[in-house]
């Protein structure tokens, strides 16, 4: 059995407050209720550190029959008849290895826990510079639980710094005249604790999902407080150029260079090509490697040493974290250790913002591409608007179309045909569904020109069925002509919202007739056409749900204030009426996309 390490550490079942610090974050970390340090002495077990619910202090009678969670007591013996939640923790001290078990609960065992039971227990060996077992640091949960690997790693972490505060405290206590080299220690585990940390705040924050913008951000708050430099700076290859990341929240005398070639005489340009991390500790050293504008630039960034770390992704280099500091600074191991790791956080995140970036663009292009310009159409206004949800990566299957649409009969004059509708998703599935519909809809309208809008959409119907094409949502479809000097509307509606006439008299109504949504595994069902008289100076508007959804808001009240915007604006431009309504209806944090489409008759010809 190795010594006991009371003997020589001054630790004891008094709680201790650096050792609860571990168990806090353990907890934090690892989210489980409780996680405690348990220590060896001679005869069993002390636990200056628990973390979890209190139940007092002193021996706890734990049940024989069952691996029961450790309660806040601060000593049990290592007895081995006795099959407890204890002998998890004595399993890790005697085979000096992690015990993780995902569910302890078999056999007879099986079923919810009483009382502060575990049911899942993950324990790492805390040892000395001898690799001699001093304890363990153990997370316990009282539901089952998988442990995954990123937090076995973190666990693992976590037991390396509290092993070296814990040969700390051994050295501190034992090593009587060597103050100049405890303090040396105390120093060393302290940094090791802080880059621990650290670099558990790294994983976190730069592994949720973020623009570049945010990404830079959050390595400059990451960094700042740590290495205290008085620059960060971000680099992203573009090509075979590095260009400069602007920083809206800091202000420089002269701005830094905005572009390098990767073969400028430039640290930061040096560290992509040699995939490493470059450092110039002063001044000097940077007059004599490198080009005369790396100095301007020294000197427009106020630096006097720095540091350029390349972001190495999955799929190759994506760009260059530098630091500065305004005095001297040499980088030292730990520090550079620090700097590579969290280098490698920032190159996957900024390679996801990327990706999602270049897709979501290319979904919005490929959506804008298909909005229709909009017709000239003799004797009536028009106007429509499509305006994204908030979010950066949100893209919609909302849509609007409207074309000219020949009389059946070639002696008349044409009409126009007109269509609002939504694609279920928010991703660039829906928005490639939203084209395919969009066209289909369209060469049915022609094909079946004539027969109205329900036979068009009854064809589409069919032909999602049959190809198939998996597009569900809500459309509104509706053709317009003048005959006899009069408009007629005739429409179908798959549950879209209801369309709203402003009447001449400033009197609004909703166009409530409906069906069944359009969905490809729906069953079909009958369209029916229902037509309204639109008199000269009547207004009408049709829109997409992104317009009405509100958190917390009633669609019928949405829908009541848009139709009351929308008498109050009779006389307004459809342009700017429909940027008003969009403006005061719309929420401005809308997960959704939102359309608009108004035409007018005029009062004269």
């Amino acid at each position: 059995m190795a010594p006991s390490l009371l003997d020589g550490s001054g630790l004891s079942a008094i709680p201790d407050a650096d050792l609860e610090r571990f168990a806090r974050l353990t907890a934090r970390v690892l989210a489980v209720p409780v996680a405690l340090i348990a220590l060896r002495e001679r005869d069993g077990l002390v636990f200056p550190a628990v973390v979890g619910p209190s139940t007092g202090h002193g021996r706890t009678a734990l049940d024989p029959s069952r691996r029961t969670a450790l309660d806040p007591s601060r000593r049990t013996a290592l007895d081995p008849s006795r099959r407890t939640a204890l002998d998890l923790s004595r399993e890790v001290i005697t085979s000096a290895a992690p015990v993780l078990i995902d569910d302890t609960r078999t056999g007879d065992l099986a079923g919810p826990p009483p009382g502060d039971a575990v049911a899942a227990y993950a324990g790492m060996p805390l040892t000395d510079a001898e690799g001699n077992v001093l304890g363990v640091l153990c997370a316990t949960d009282t539901t089952p639980r998988h442990w995954t690997s990123e937090q076995r790693g973190d666990l693992t972490d976590l037991a390396a710094a509290c092993s070296a505060e814990l040969r700390l405290r051994i050295a501190s206590k034992n090593a009587t005249g060597a103050q100049h080299r405890a303090q040396s220690l105390t120093h060393q585990a302290r940094r090791d604790l802080n880059s621990a940390e650290l670099l558990l705040r790294a994983s976190e924050e730069l592994t949720a999902g973020a623009t570049v913008d945010q990404i830079r951000t959050r390595v400059q708050n990451l960094l700042r407080n740590s290495l205290k430099p008085s620059y960060i700076g971000m680099l992203l290859l573009e090509g075979d150029e590095l260009h400069h990341l602007p920083d809206p929240d800091t202000v420089h005398p002269v701005d830094p260079v905005t572009r390098m070639d990767r073969g400028a005489s430039f640290a930061a340009a040096r560290a992509l090509r040699e995939r490493r991390m470059v450092t110039v500790p002063d001044r000097a050293h940077l007059a004599q490697h490198y080009a005369s504008a790396a100095l301007a630039a020294f000197d427009a960034l106020a630096i006097a040493s720095a540091a350029c770390v390349p972001l190495i992704a999955a799929h190759g280099p994506v760009g260059v974290l530098a630091l500065g500091w305004d005095t001297e600074h040499a980088v030292d191991l730990d520090e550079a250790a620090v700097l590579t790791t969290i280098a490698g956080y920032t190159a996957q995140a900024v390679e996801r913002a990327v990706y999602l970036d270049t897709r979501v663009h290319v979904a919005h292009q490929l959506q804008q591409a298909m909005l229709t310009d909009l017709p000239t159409l003799p004797g009536m206004d028009i106007a429509a608007l499509y305006r994204p949800a908030s979010a950066h990566d949100m893209v919609g299957g909302d849509w609007y179309d409207a074309f000219p649409l020949p009389h059946p009969h070639a002696d008349r004059d044409p009409g126009v045909a007109i269509t609002v509708g939504d694609i279920s998703g928010h991703d660039i599935h829906a928005a490639t569904l939203m084209g395919q519909v969009r066209s289909m809809l369209r060469q049915a309208v022609l094909i079946k020109n004539g027969e109205g809008p329900a036979s068009a959409l009854t064809a589409l119907e069919y032909a999602c069925r049959v190809l198939p094409l998996p597009a569900s949502g809500t459309l509104l479809h509706a053709h317009i002509h003048h005959e006899n000097d009069q408009w007629t509307m005739t429409w179908t509606n798959a549950g879209h919202p209801p369309p709203l006439l402003l009447r001449p008299d400033g009197h609004v109504i909703r166009l409530t007739d409906h069906g069944q949504l359009l969905h490809y595994a729906l069953p079909s069902t009958d369209r029916h056409d229902h037509q309204i008289v639109l008199e000269r100076g009547a207004t009408l508007l049709l829109y997409t749900d992104g317009l009405i959804e509100r958190a917390g808001n009633d669609l019928d009240a949405a829908i009541d204030h848009t139709a009351s915007l929308l008498s109050a604006g009779t006389s307004t431009p459809l342009p700017a009426l429909i940027e008003r309504l969009a403006n005061e209806v719309a929420d401005d944090q809308a997960s959704d996309d939102t359309v608009l489409l108004a035409l007018r008759i005029p009062t004269e010809h």
